[in-house]
């Protein structure tokens, strides 16, 4: 996270021309991004953790967000993230792309300690197939 910022501020700014656009979509997916993730955590309330290992003290989050992708505080962040590459700087989509990668691989390791904790998970991949991205991933 601090990578993509740091790039955004030291690198060159995007040409002038796409630069009103760019803001503007900037800020629909910083907003936009901002509540997807906020809405995932409040979902998973008392659940909510920064770790790939669930505490167990909450259920099997399946509606809202997590109706739509399996980890929807991820897919927020990466929507954030690319706001703030847009209203920056083309270098911080680089450190995007990476926070969007290592997210990825997270994921992967949290499904695995999910399924060992909630025995319905199988079942509800099976029924939310995409992990980030709605029909991509």
């Amino acid at each position: 996270m601090a990578a993509t910022v740091t790039l955004g501020l030291t690198g060159p700014g995007w040409p002038g021309q796409a630069h009103w656009w760019l803001k503007a979509a900037a800020v629909l997916l910083v907003f936009g991004g901002a509540l997807v993730a906020v809405s995932a955590a409040r979902a998973l309330g008392s659940g909510f953790t920064p770790f790939p290992q669930p505490t167990g003290i909450g259920e099997l989050a399946q509606q809202g967000p997590y109706s739509v992708v399996r980890h929807p505080v991820y897919s927020g962040g990466i929507l954030v993230f690319a706001g703030i590459s847009l209203a920056l700087s083309p270098w911080a989509l680089a450190g995007t792309a990476a926070l969007a990668l290592l997210w990825a691989l997270k994921a992967r390791v949290e499904e695995r300690f999910l399924a060992a904790t909630y025995p319905g998970y199988e079942g509800y991949t099976t029924h939310v197939r995409h992990r980030l991205v709605p029909f991509v991933y």
